[in-house]
């Protein structure tokens, strides 16, 4: 089963993080949804990023289903004969499940497989044109990213959910959320103390502590003064649930009939989401940089919200032409995203002319072509949506030649 509403929210998602990663080269001349929140708080753009785990999420609950409904089974049929067997009946064991649980061994190697790519792919993206044209630099090459999280919470929440019954699932989910809150406010950082959050002083927190004791300074971020990373190992851990609610979330839509209650459903339990997040907040603020926990309920709430309404209008209502060509767009979501982000690492760092006054690729286009006449806001907003449009057209090509390229 595929879902087609899915194709179209990981379209938009898309969408969005071109239109966020383009605009806000521009900064301050942005619009403010497509900057991120320099600390607490979330705007348009802070969702995107855990959108896209909470999609991948969902997409495994699809393309895992025969390997998750084999275990379930072959766990309720032991179930049923331990309580059969206990009520004194004579019973033989069929060896029928356990043999088709064999023969549905899941696919660790190709799951490590395209973590592994996922991974390369960040650590090539964050050293592409590093220091001149068409360099690459190891000494200073930043391990983690956005790509490298993707990586790292898809290989374990997919361990997590191929290896642990349901139930352990949540549990799990629950115990990595909640202690990702007590260890970074109730664990001293050495030579800070504990609960420390400071935006002034990034390397104050435990999640900054952990990286720059596993990672040498020169490879970390230096939004966070090389102390740390946005997207380091220890706030992977709560990353790691965006994704486990978003399996959670497809689970539940193919145990559902296509109907609009399913829609309503995803409605509610995104509102809840929401709630619970906006509580939490109150402890722990809603922060992407450090991934809180409640950073990770809030935008899964808003995730299930457009999902629902996804849902609701294809599924339901059948009415799918106006989201054709955001599916157009998911179909090939981690290629696009990978040329866009090299090409605009190619216009930002190609100069126009020579001299210490001459503008880069990016900023002549942008000021001659779009500030010029639409002024320095909506220019850089235009240019990203003139982006948005290339890659909507590159994806046509690839859609209507069958090119799809997968990891």
């Amino acid at each position: 089963m595929r879902l087609t509403s899915l194709d179209v929210f990981r379209g938009i998602t898309i969408a969005g993080m071109i239109l966020v990663n383009m605009a806000s080269i521009a900064e301050p001349d942005v619009y403010a949804p497509l900057v991120h929140a320099s600390w607490n708080g979330c705007t348009l753009a802070d969702l995107v990023f855990p959108f896209f785990l909470f999609i991948v999420g969902v997409a495994m609950a699809f393309s895992f289903a025969k390997y998750t409904d084999t275990k379930i089974q072959v766990a309720r049929e032991r179930e049923a004969n331990v309580a059969y067997q206990g009520s004194g009946a004579s019973v033989s064991v069929s060896s029928k499940a356990p043999a088709q649980q064999k023969s549905l061994t899941p696919p660790y190697g190709k799951i490590f497989r395209r973590a592994l790519i996922l991974f390369a792919l960040g650590l090539f993206l964050n050293g592409f044109w590093n220091k001149g044209p068409w360099t690459f630099n190891f000494d200073s090459l930043r391990y983690m990213g956005v790509l490298q999280r993707i990586s790292l919470s898809y290989l374990f929440a997919s361990l997590i959910v191929l290896t642990l019954p349901k139930k352990a699932t949540w549990v799990v989910a629950g115990l990595l959320l909640v202690g990702y809150w007590l260890a970074m406010m109730y664990v001293p950082v050495p030579g800070f103390g504990a609960g420390i959050l400071d935006e002034t002083n990034p390397g104050a927190n435990f999640a900054a502590f952990i990286d720059r004791s596993i990672i040498p300074a020169a490879h970390l971020h230096a939004s966070f003064k090389n102390l740390g990373d946005p997207e380091g190992l220890f706030s992977t851990i709560p990353a790691i649930v965006s994704v486990l609610l978003g399996f959670f979330t497809g689970q539940w839509i193919r145990t559902q009939p296509v109907k609009t209650r399913t829609s309503i459903g995803l409605a509610l339990f995104g509102i809840a989401c929401l709630i619970v997040g906006l509580a939490w907040s109150f402890v722990f603020p809603i922060n992407k940089k450090l991934w809180t926990s409640s950073y990770v309920v809030y935008t899964t709430g808003t995730a299930l919200l457009l999902l629902s309404a996804c849902y609701e209008l294809i599924e339901v209502q059948g009415i799918k032409k106006w989201g054709e060509s955001f599916k157009i767009l998911g179909m090939n979501a981690i290629a696009i995203f990978v040329a866009s982000v090299l090409l605009i690492k190619v216009l930002v760092r190609t100069i126009i002319g020579t001299g210490s006054e001459a503008p880069s690729a990016y900023n002549f286009i942008y000021k001659n072509y779009f500030a010029s006449w639409a002024g320095a806001v909506n220019g850089s907003f235009l240019f990203a949506f003139a982006t948005l449009l290339l890659w909507f057209g590159a994806a046509w090509i690839m859609y209507r030649q069958r090119w799809f390229i997968k990891i």
